[in-house]
Formats: C-alpha cells, structure tokens, sequence
C-alpha cells in the first residue's frame, strides 16, 4: 500500500471553489464546469492508489481537472471547430465595439489575486464567452496555464 498525503475528505472545502473557477473559464456553461469538478473528485479518489506524492495534491487535483476538461472537449469535438459566429446578446462589460463601459472598469487587481478574484473571473468568463469553445480552450492554455503553442498544439492534435 502506498502512502500518500491526500485528505479526500477536504477537498471540496479546500479545492471546490477554485478548481470551479479554473472551469468556468474553459467551460461556458456552469453546470458542465460543475459536473467535470464532480468528475474531477470522483476520478481522484478512484486514483488515490496511484498517487505517487510527486507534486501537491493541489496541482494534482488540477492535473485530472485539466484532463477531465480535454476530454469533454475531444468527446465534443469542439476543439477543432472553427465556428466564429458573434454572440447578439448584450454585453454587461463592453460597448458594442468592445470597448470597456465607463461604469464596468475593473477594480485595481494584482496578479497574485486575479484569479481568486469573483470580479476578474467574471470579466474574464465574459471575454472568453466570445470566442468559441476551441479558441477559449487555447487561449486560457496558453495565457492563464503558460503552456507553450507547440505543446497546446500537440495536446489538441492541431
């Protein structure tokens, strides 16, 4: 039996909110982004035996989220699709040039808080809402993981 430092019974208190976040911004919908959380747990504990302790269970966490969300989209095959239709709902951030309103400008951010920010996740949600699912997926890999184009590339076979 391996030993590990997870504590299944924590992580929903712990990670919930975050790994939440981390999918509302790859994911558009809400439920989809809750249900790859829900998988995302239930996956963990059904792998706990092959957790080998060689990063956090934090980033482990995220690793199988991450994984969870490549698959939705593979089995969607949103990836590949070059689908550019514009979005006709209105917009609570930005005019119709896409240009931020007045009274909508974002609050003074730092970096380290951005991404624990409601406020910078929400404008973000909105920005990412208008490109399409593979643009979005791409971009959040590259911007908000730092993942490199060749490896973005390869991991989506584009």
């Amino acid at each position: 039996m391996q030993k590990h430092n997870l504590e299944p019974e924590n992580w929903v208190e712990k990670y919930g909110d975050m790994l939440l976040n981390y999918a509302l911004v790859r994911v558009k919908e809400r439920d989809m982004a809750r249900d790859l959380v829900q998988d995302t747990f239930v996956t963990a504990l059904k792998s706990i035996p092959t957790f080998r302790g060689e990063i956090s269970e934090k980033n482990w966490l995220y690793l199988v989220l991450k994984t969870r969300i490549l698959d939705y989209y593979k089995k969607k095959k949103e990836v590949l699709e070059s689908d550019m239709k514009k979005d006709d709902e209105d917009d609570d951030y930005f005019n119709d040039k896409g240009h931020w309103l007045k009274d909508k400008l974002p609050n003074e951010w730092t970096t380290e808080r951005m991404v624990e920010s409601e406020e910078f996740m929400a404008i973000l949600k909105a920005c990412t809402d208008k490109l399409t699912p593979s643009q979005a997926l791409v971009f959040t890999m590259k911007y908000l993981d730092g993942e490199e184009a060749e490896d973005i590339c390869k991991e989506l076979n584009i």
